[in-house]
């Protein structure tokens, strides 16, 4: 992580179509944003100097946007041209990048319709989320409290500042009693995601992975799908039940900041960091190098 706070950074950020200096990057403390949750964004991880299926991740920036009832005040190529000149203009070959849009604050209540769509990309060096030490024996997760809603209450299918809040309790709670991460279950009561990751297992030499019905069918989750179905194991979509991880030989977490990360406990159930995780963090990390 940064060595300063994070509004202390040096360099430049794009907002609303130009760049300012990094420490005038600022919003009015009565944005809508701010007290409605009304803002979606994205995470991308720059390798060599190319972000990872950007295009993806604009996409998926725009579906969230028209979920939220936003309308991005600029195009799929601006952004994406935004991006890459943000890598750019900080020096920055490995990275993460943060683009984000969220109301203004022409208005203030729960009605917003007129509210300026403002939009924001800042990027910066971040090294692996979690202790790169710890992927030898696999990270140890907490089982949650909270639970992903049902997506009938909540806009589960889009990347939304506010849908992160239990998320942020989950790890805080975690991480008070020594562990990295937290799993999360869903309002039935099945295996959902960690707190800002997706969650496979291997039993047997197949993949099992949660149905992703209440929460994010993630970039990563998908790249790492195709990769083991290029090698030809067996990757399996179901509901899954919380009892059967003590059936489970394997645990593995997948997402842009965590990449592939493996996992050697979940509260009482133990996993092995064995051959099938093993080979899908090599192939991921060869995946996402520029050809």
């Amino acid at each position: 992580m940064a060595d300063k706070p994070f509004d202390q950074l040096d360099g430049e950020i794009w907002y609303n179509g130009a760049f300012v200096p990094w420490g005038e990057a600022k919003l009015h403390v009565l944005s809508h944003g701010l007290h409605y949750a009304s803002g979606v964004f994205e995470g991308e991880r720059a390798y060599g100097g190319e972000i990872f299926k950007l295009e993806e991740h604009t996409g998926r920036l725009f579906d969230s946007a028209k979920i939220l009832d936003m309308k991005i005040p600029f195009t799929p190529e601006e952004i994406n041209a935004a991006c890459k000149e943000a890598l750019v203009r900080g020096g920055l070959t490995d990275a993460y990048v943060r683009p984000i849009a969220w109301r203004g604050s022409e208005a203030m209540g729960v009605a917003a319709q007129n509210n300026t769509i403002n939009v924001a990309i800042a990027a910066w060096q971040w090294p692996s989320y979690f202790d790169p030490a710890l992927k030898e024996k696999g990270i140890r997760l907490d089982i949650s409290d909270w639970r992903r809603p049902d997506p009938r209450t909540i806009p589960a299918k889009a990347k939304a500042a506010g849908l992160y809040m239990i998320c942020t309790l989950s790890k805080h709670a975690a991480e008070r009693k020594g562990y990295q991460d937290a799993l999360m279950f869903d309002w039935r009561g099945q295996v959902a995601e960690a707190t800002g990751a997706n969650v496979f297992f291997v039993k047997e030499g197949v993949i099992h992975t949660p149905t992703p019905d209440c929460f994010l069918d993630g970039i990563t989750r998908r790249t790492v799908m195709d990769l083991a179905r290029r090698r030809g194991i067996e990757v399996i979509e179901r509901a899954i039940m919380p009892g059967e991880m003590e059936g489970f030989e394997q645990c593995f977490l997948t997402g842009t900041a965590a990449e592939v990360t493996p996992v050697g406990e979940i509260g009482p159930y133990r996993f092995e960091v064995g051959e099938i995780t093993r080979t899908l963090m090599d192939d991921y990390m060869k995946e996402v190098q520029p050809a």
